[in-house]
């Protein structure tokens, strides 16, 4: 029996992350549950950087998920919420930060560099098909001589 709890614990111990909402902060409401989960998922730990705020167990996440909580209870919007976790943690704490002021550099660098490289690879090929032509055409002398090599 102990050896099966020994390979239950590995094996779940990857999945531990699933399980960072521990059942005291769940709301009773499942309507508001679902809501404070989707708006979660989308608020970056400030510790972890790479994990929700949903899925991490630093002790900040915890109090960033019942502050979510709170703040739907007392009846804020979606939008409110993740306004009222921004004004005090700054923009950092958005996966998908709002494409507006100094973001819309980020969101426009991407496609930007795109763009350029595609068109900087167009005008290459097209330089290169250009250098491989001939410059001038044989004259009807060279071409009679070429004739006559080519029939040997």
């Amino acid at each position: 029996m102990t050896r099966f709890l020994l390979v239950l614990m590995m094996v779940l111990a990857p999945l531990s992350p699933a399980f960072a909402v521990q059942p005291g902060e769940v709301l009773a409401d499942p309507g508001l549950e679902a809501r404070a989960r989707a708006i979660s998922r989308d608020l970056r730990c400030p510790v972890c950087q790479g994990e929700s705020i949903d899925d991490s167990n630093a002790p900040i996440s915890r109090d960033l998920r019942l502050v979510v909580r709170e703040r739907i209870m007392a009846g804020d919007t979606d939008a409110q919420v993740i306004d009222f976790v921004v004004s005090r943690y700054g923009e950092f704490v958005l996966f998908n930060p709002k494409p507006e002021g100094a973001n819309l550099i980020l969101w426009l660098a991407g496609p930007g560099v795109l763009l350029l490289g595609g068109l900087g690879a167009f005008l290459y090929i097209r330089r290169r098909g250009q250098a491989a032509a001939p410059v001038e055409a044989l004259t009807a002398d060279e071409q009679a001589r070429l004739r006559e090599l080519m029939k040997k």
